[in-house]
């Protein structure tokens, strides 16, 4: 029998608006219009402070361990334009902080997760936004369960889970991917390709050229895009979930990327990554490039950045505020929010603040031998 070729593939990359802030005209015909242009704009450096706010908080001992967003933006921005607010899914990592916000999740939320408050989780009813996911990879399975729930109920929501390249080398993430597309359930996955898993680069934990390939074990439509790039973003995100609105399925895209700061503030990027490759980065900066094409069009000037600057402050500060000055939990709490109906067990153990097994009946502890000699 003579051979044949029974699979070909190739990659497209995207690129809307450059890093000199140059607009391709016919490739962003229908994607953002000025007001968006202006507005993602806006949103991502309101996040961009309240990034170097919390970085502040966690070196003065006011917070735990934080994930700087800086340099991702674009991603979390434009994605969530993308996504319909209060009915779509996200599900996020820890570098989306622009689209949860977007989404209606209160600032302070995030400073209190990180803060090491448990209230900081309990996301507010019709917000439709997951925890954030500490665990690598983990919470792409449930963002494929909840989108599998919406395809059984019939209802036209997607689902957008975020990850880094760095999870795509873990099980959960093959295990998700291959069952949204066995049962075409309406996910996008979207990887924030920011060069490093944590101290891997990603030429060393996967020996694919792309990550974007992945996709192509599932059958499933796939994409590179510059992540900076608040149109090719959109674009990218908007094409995914039309598509699987329509029934048609996940979608996966590469967005390539780079987190301009510590892996957390417990690491020390500068023990593994070359300053040059870091300040190539820099010069790609999505705030840096969306600024200069609004300049370009007229759209943005001195004063409207300094205005946008002082608003910034303004909310960043109000959001610790809150944060910081959030009542006590008492422990009663860690009962109150464990179950939606206490069972009377628990309820005992919270109002004596004993187990049952403890001080309320000796013998189960083994203590009435301890008891009789008293």
């Amino acid at each position: 029998m003579p051979k044949k070729v029974v699979y070909k593939a190739q990659i497209e990359h995207l690129q809307i608006l450059d890093e000199e802030g140059k607009l391709d005209t016919k490739l962003a015909k229908d994607t953002l219009d000025d007001e968006q242009v202006v507005h993602l704009y806006e949103q991502m450096s309101i996040t961009r402070h309240y990034d170097e706010v919390a970085f502040k908080l966690q070196r003065s001992g006011r917070m735990g361990t934080y994930p700087q967003n800086k340099g991702q933006e674009a991603n979390a921005a434009a994605s969530a334009l993308a996504l319909r607010k209060g009915w779509d899914w996200l599900v996020p990592c820890y570098r989306e902080n622009t689209a949860l916000f977007m989404h209606g999740l209160p600032m302070h939320y995030v400073l209190l997760h990180w803060m090491g408050d448990e209230r900081g989780n309990q996301i507010p009813e019709g917000v439709n936004i997951t925890p954030l996911s500490i665990p690598i990879g983990t919470h792409m399975l449930h963002a494929t369960g909840i989108a599998w729930a919406a395809k059984l109920r019939a209802e036209d929501r997607v689902v957008a889970t975020y990850f880094g390249d760095g999870a795509t080398s873990e099980g959960d993430f093959h295990g998700a991917m291959n069952f949204a597309s066995v049962m075409q359930a309406p996910v996008l996955f979207y990887c924030q390709n920011n060069q490093w898993a944590i101290s891997v680069p990603r030429e060393i934990q996967m020996n694919s050229e792309t990550v974007a390939q992945k996709a192509f074990a599932y059958g499933m439509p796939t994409i590179q895009i510059d992540g900076n790039d608040i149109f090719a973003v959109y674009k990218a995100t908007k094409d995914a979930v039309d598509r699987a609105r329509d029934g048609g399925g996940p979608s996966f895209i590469e967005a390539v990327t780079y987190r301009l700061a510590d892996h957390t503030t417990a690491d020390d990027a500068k023990r593994y990554r070359d300053p040059e490759e870091v300040e190539a980065w820099r010069a790609k900066d999505p705030l840096i490039r969306t600024r200069k094409y609004m300049e370009s069009k007229g759209l943005w000037d001195d004063t409207k950045q300094t205005e946008l600057q002082e608003r910034a402050e303004k909310i960043v500060a109000e959001v610790v505020r809150t944060a910081e000055g959030i009542e006590k939990p008492t422990p009663a709490d860690f009962f109150n929010h464990m179950f939606a109906e206490l069972p009377h067990e628990l309820e005992r153990q919270r109002d004596t603040m004993h187990t049952s097994s403890l001080c309320q009946n000796p013998e189960q502890a083994g203590l009435r031998a301890g008891l009789e000699r008293v």
